[in-house]
C-alpha cells in the first residue's frame, strides 16, 4: 500500500457542518511575500467526507486526500484532533 502513504494530509478548522456526511474545512497557511518580506495568511476551504457525522463547527480535524466522492469532495476526515467547546460553538 505505497499509494496510501503518498496521499496528502492536512489539518484544519471545520467552518460548516450543515450538510449530511460532509464538512467544510478551512486550512490556514503562512507564505512569505516576495516583495515586502512579510508573512501573509492564506486560507483555503476543502469539502471533506465525514462518514459518521461526528464533526461539528469549530472542531479541528485531520483530513486526507482520496478519490473523487462528488463534484467538490476529494478529502476524507481521518480524525478529530480537538473538539470545539460549547462556547466556541455559540451555544
Amino acid at each position: 500500500m505505497a499509494d496510501k502513504e503518498a496521499r496528502k494530509r492536512k489539518t484544519g478548522l471545520v467552518v460548516s457542518d450543515a450538510m449530511d456526511k460532509s464538512v467544510s474545512v478551512q486550512i490556514e497557511r503562512t507564505v512569505l511575500d516576495p516583495r515586502f518580506k512579510k508573512y501573509i495568511r492564506r486560507r483555503k476551504k476543502f469539502m471533506a467526507h465525514d462518514e459518521r457525522n461526528e464533526c461539528r463547527k469549530g472542531d479541528v480535524v485531520a483530513i486526507r486526500e482520496c478519490r473523487p466522492l462528488s463534484k467538490r469532495k476529494r478529502w476524507r476526515v481521518t480524525e478529530i484532533v480537538k473538539k470545539a467547546s460549547m462556547v466556541e460553538q455559540g451555544l
